[in-house]
């Protein structure tokens, strides 16, 4: 993985600043601080970041065609890159590097946007052919990496990280009330909108296409979702024999996790204990035939160590793991980083936890972590789908018992929140599911916090309304496919992918590989009958835990659900660091003036007094967590004065050090300029 970030006139041939372009490069530079290259033309500037993984020694970017006349910035990796590589040299194509990044520009010239088509892995990347002055900018299918834009008048930046675009200077970070919303709706950013006004992620699973006119005419900028979760019809669905679904499963899963292993550095494996991550591991270890080095969080509190589970899976597969123990204090002391990480304020603490974890890896100088993260999604895992599916085995004759047992939940859950907020949720989504339970639990601190001004100011929009969803799709499938597509389409990239996934790893310059989000283990998990995702009510990921029953020990394979977490109101609120009493007080909050002070202050005292049933408590920490982490974003991105912590700035750059200038290779391929 690396950082690309870049400049587009719309309405002109000027050639971008390059000093503009060495800041917004410099903002990122923790993605990649191996090289850094620029790529300057009239209309057009790129800059990339390299963490060097793939072609070590000529993998420098930007990178360019045989003629020169295609240029590609490229964040992330090509999986089956050898086997493109040696199908474009058949027809013809020149190589001059060993890197993934290649065979990009070379595709670009065989097919097109369709190229898209072809690309097995994670990434975002820009393309510039020069000849139709076309810019192209697309993210992987479930939207493993980053990539964000904005417009200012007629300039278009775009960038891995919303720290490149601010970067530049020359746009201002304003707060997006809409997308401070996301954080308590369904804790995280996975649609276009992001928490900064007028800074917008790429859809996963979309492109822009960027037509420039001649000077003086304004670019035409083209958006396309070219790929969407191929779930079939509800009738429709893949039923193999048990036997047959888990030798196609072993057949996937399997090429996912060996092309993942290719890499020109050592391979290293996030380790928990549950089946996911063994998984991985132990099919690693396999293809491997040695073991893999594993990395294991111990969060140093009894309800949430998974410690002993973790070695024992490392002792079944031949790893000694690296541990590292986490303490309350040591996640609070992470959280301005993380919030810095991110560009957004996160409620889920345990992906502080993993931010610690990526440093301890780069710490021993590795650059590739595979995980476990996308069987959940893919194979129905989580405790609400089980809630979910025994609610409507009381859907009888028609009657809609599950939907009544939602409406009295909430009610008991938050007397406070009408009903018809969450109505126009359901009606928004064109159905009720398991999400929606548990995104009930989170948005009802929306009612608890939020000062009046705030709920005036959103204007009766709800988050819900920002997805890009296929609604006819969503009516057509299975009732628990509807659940697992709309988790792909929110949790995975918001929160999984994002919060606990890219940012933290590549602040430590770490690059996370998920073979379970595979392009065809997704296509395969999409396409097999729910029966084999949840089965019954209790037996979660059937299939998956089949398939690890012949590589693993039953306790491993048939280990229950445990979702990785670390406390909230222990960690913030027992006894709360500094910086943490200066945000939430009255007046920091007065100065955000985004939450209801009084009640903030009251529930800080009280939450305790609030049992477990209902989610009652957990919804009250996770609202307070949220309030605290939106205010810390808020201080660190927008100007400061709400607690004694740094603000974020963009590094600077030293002009003194020229900028490395990559050329096409008709002129010099490579030039240092001041």
């Amino acid at each position: 993985m690396c950082g690309i970030a870049g400049i587009i006139e719309l309405g002109s041939h000027r050639t971008p600043d390059l000093l503009t372009l060495r800041k917004m490069a410099a903002a990122i530079i923790h993605r990649g601080p191996n090289e850094e290259g620029f790529f300057l033309d009239p209309g057009v500037g790129f800059a990339h970041r390299r963490l060097s993984i793939v072609g070590l020694s000529d993998g420098q970017q930007p990178m360019f065609n045989e003629d020169g006349s295609v240029v590609v910035t490229f964040n992330g990796e090509l999986f089956e890159y050898p086997e493109l590589r040696e199908e474009l040299k058949s027809r013809g194509h020149v190589f001059r590097t060993h890197a993934d990044t290649e065979v990009l520009v070379h595709l670009w010239e065989e097919m097109g946007e369709r190229m898209l088509e072809r690309l097995r892995g994670q990434f975002s990347f820009a393309i510039y052919d020069r000849k139709q002055r076309v810019v192209f900018l697309a993210r992987d299918r479930v939207g493993i990496c980053p990539l964000h834009w904005a417009r200012r008048g007629d300039t278009f930046y775009f960038g891995s990280e919303i720290k490149a675009i601010l970067g530049s200077g020359k746009v201002e970070p304003k707060p997006d009330l809409r997308g401070i919303d996301h954080i308590f709706t369904y804790f995280a950013m996975g649609t276009r909108r992001t928490m900064f006004e007028g800074i917008s992620s790429v859809l996963p699973g979309s492109f822009l296409r960027i037509q420039l006119r001649p000077e003086g005419e304004i670019a035409d900028i083209k958006e396309k979702i070219y790929w969407d979760l191929p779930f079939p019809d509800h009738g429709d669905e893949h039923v193999p024999s048990e036997t047959k679904a888990v030798e196609e499963f072993r057949e996937v899963f399997s090429e996912a996790v060996r092309i993942r292993l290719r890499a020109d550095v050592p391979v290293v494996s996030y380790l928990s204990g549950g089946v996911d991550s063994t998984a991985v591991a132990s099919t690693a270890t396999r293809i491997r035939g040695e073991s893999i080095p594993t990395f294991t969080i111990q969060i140093a509190d009894p309800r949430f160590d998974e410690t002993d589970r973790a070695l024992a899976a490392a002792a079944t597969i031949g790893s000694k793991p690296t541990v590292v123990t986490l303490h309350g204090p040591d996640i609070s002391a992470a959280y301005p980083e993380l919030v810095r990480a991110s560009d957004c304020a996160v409620v889920d603490t345990s992906c502080a936890a993993l931010l610690c974890l990526a440093k301890e890896v780069h710490r021993q100088d590795y650059r590739v972590a595979l995980t476990g993260e996308g069987a959940d999604e893919g194979l129905g895992g989580y405790p609400w789908f089980k809630g979910s599916r025994l609610a409507r085995l009381f859907d009888i004759g028609g009657v809609p018992v599950s939907a009544l047992a939602r409406r009295i939940h909430l009610a008991l859950l938050s007397p406070e929140t009408p009903f018809s907020r969450v109505q126009k949720a359901w009606e928004y989504l064109g159905s009720r599911h398991a999400y929606n339970d548990l995104y009930g639990i989170m948005s009802v601190s929306r009612t608890l916090f939020y000062r009046p001004e705030t709920w005036s100011k959103l204007e009766d929009h709800t988050a819900y309304e920002d997805f890009v969803i296929n609604r006819d799709l969503v009516q057509r499938i299975h009732p628990m496919n509807r659940a697992l597509y709309f988790g792909y389409k929110s949790l995975l990239p918001g929160l999984l992918l994002n919060h606990k996934g890219d940012r933290p790893a590549m602040n430590s310059s770490v690059e996370t590989r998920y073979p379970f989000l595979d392009e065809k283990v997704v296509e395969y998990c999409c396409r097999v009958h729910p029966k084999f995702k949840l089965r019954g009510i209790w037996r979660d990921k059937h299939l998956l835990r089949c398939f690890a029953s012949d590589i693993l020990p039953r306790t491993i394979a048939n280990r229950p659900k445990a979702i990785f977490r670390a406390p909230f109101g222990n960690t913030f609120f027992d006894e709360p660091a500094e910086y943490i009493d200066q945000l939430l007080s009255r007046e920091s909050m007065e100065r955000t003036g985004l939450f209801d002070t009084e009640k903030v202050i009251e529930y800080r005292k009280t939450f305790r007094q609030f049992g477990a049933a209902f989610g009652r408590r957990l919804s009250i920490e996770m609202g307070l967590t949220a309030v605290m982490a939106t205010q810390l974003w808020y201080h660190s991105y927008l100007g400061g004065g709400l607690c004694d912590l740094p603000v974020w700035n963009p590094p600077p750059v030293d002009e003194s050090v020229p900028a490395v200038i990559r050329k096409p290779p008709t002129q010099r391929l490579s030039a240092m300029v001041t």
